[in-house]
């Protein structure tokens, strides 16, 4: 397993209790495999998932206080997703920190979205064991709050991100991005658009936003970031 120091770089957090960080990142076929006292991070999942739940309630409800219940729940959806997680749990490199049993290690487990977000779900619960909820806070600021002001989309409009996906695209030969609108919501005044983005016949990303344009531009700016 790599180095935690650097780990807990990463996260701009460390850890007083560094058992806690362990067992956030064993696997449950790793702890019945080794018999491990510290136990697997299903537990702390479950706690680090309520509190993800909890705190992007917070961050949409303070950000766009006039959105409906039904907006706010959409986009709390979407940001709490795995697809959208799994980034962060990426950015972060968890599939190096994995304890994984031999069964896992062999089909590929740690690149496997589901345990990256499983462990950065325990991470979470982790650190607020540790610590309490405001490092728990920061940590998930620093990956949510450029996605939550797109909403609105002002800052989409200083960098055309379509503009920049096209002209990736196309030097990679993939073809063009079309950009597909899966739903809209709300009153006709302030509706929410959910767009996809769609590169040679696959999706590769999708984006919220109060118009269509936005939704577009932070779909474009999710497109980005993973074909970097």
């Amino acid at each position: 397993m790599a180095s935690l120091e650097e780990l807990q770089s990463d996260l701009e957090y460390r850890f007083r209790d560094l058992r806690l960080l362990h067992q956030a990142l064993t696997h449950s076929s790793h702890a019945h495999e080794s018999n491990a006292d510290l136990g697997d991070n299903e537990q702390l999942e479950f706690l680090g998932d309520a509190i993800l739940g909890f705190l992007v309630s917070d961050f949409l409800f303070r950000a766009h206080p006039r959105l409906t219940e039904g907006q706010l729940s959409k986009l709390k959806g979407f940001f709490v997703s795995a697809a959208n997680l799994v980034k962060f749990a990426e950015w972060l490199r968890l599939g190096d920190y994995l304890q994984l049993g031999k069964g896992e290690e062999k089909t590929g487990g740690r690149t496997k979205q589901a345990l990256l977000v499983d462990g950065f779900e325990a991470i979470l619960g982790a650190m607020y064991l540790d610590g309490g909820l405001d490092p728990v806070q920061r940590l998930l600021l620093r990956f949510l709050e450029p996605q939550i002001k797109d909403i609105d989309g002002p800052s989409l409009q200083v960098t055309d991100f379509k503009t920049a996906l096209q002209e990736k695209v196309q030097a990679r030969q993939m073809g063009h991005a079309d950009y597909i609108v899966t739903s809209e919501s709300g009153p006709h005044h302030q509706k929410l658009f959910c767009v996809d983005v769609v590169v040679d016949g696959q999706r590769i990303a999708s984006g919220l936003g109060l118009t269509k344009k936005a939704a577009e531009q932070a779909a474009a700016r999710e497109a980005l970031e993973r074909l970097t």
